[in-house]
């Protein structure tokens, strides 16, 4: 079992910054790939980054030079550095991992870019 806690999500300008964090309890979690995702109002979920549990990373076209993922596995937690925010990142943003076939999902952090 995986429980994840996202935090570091809040309101900012366009051209901001701010860092997500993904906390996760289990023994497993630095062994296994995480990933984040982002849901805008109205939208279906979609990918944002990835990092395996050897900090090799993929991102999404819309976000690639802007974010960094990267993880901390003393600490359990992997991280999401946003840069030059713009009002189109503006979303719920989910950390996700997947073990023996189940997905695990936190319950969200809200990012809203203004302009």
């Amino acid at each position: 079992q995986v429980q994840l806690v996202e935090s570091g999500g809040g309101l900012v300008q366009a051209g901001g910054s701010l860092r997500l964090s993904c906390a996760a309890s289990g023994s497993i979690f630095s062994r296994i790939p995480v990933g984040w995702y982002r849901q805008a109002p109205g939208k279906q979920r979609e990918g944002v980054a990835v990092i395996t549990s050897g900090g090799s990373t993929n991102y999404a076209d819309s976000v690639k030079g802007r974010f960094t993922i990267s993880r901390d596995n003393a600490k359990n937690t992997v991280y999401l550095q946003m840069n030059s925010l713009s009002p189109d990142d503006t979303a719920v943003y989910y950390c996700n991992v997947r073990w023996s076939s189940v997905d695990y999902w936190g319950q969200g952090t809200q990012v809203t870019v203004s302009s």
